[in-house]
């Protein structure tokens, strides 16, 4: 444990950060399988809007980078038109 105050806060800051990036990937994680389940039906544009605005969001507030962000984007647009066509 240390014993230095700005270490002791940065630790404390640091569970902090880890619990909400935690909850965003998790967030991201069910926004697409919610599109993915969502194709064919009624709200299939919403579900998919919505999971592209939280991996835009998360990619904006620096909890997962940008490129990973687009390849993530890239995957679920690629499972989602193959599960259009088959």
């Amino acid at each position: 444990m240390a014993n230095i105050k700005s270490q002791i806060k940065r630790n404390k800051q640091n569970v902090v950060a880890r619990e909400r990036n935690r909850a965003v990937k998790s967030e991201l994680r069910t926004r697409t399988k919610n599109a993915v389940a969502a194709v064919g039906t009624e709200d299939e544009a919403t579900a998919l809007r919505v999971a592209v605005k939280r991996i835009d969001m998360a990619a904006a507030k620096g909890v997962i980078h940008k490129n990973q962000a687009a390849n993530k984007k890239s995957g679920l647009m690629k499972r989602l038109n193959a599960l259009r066509e088959g």
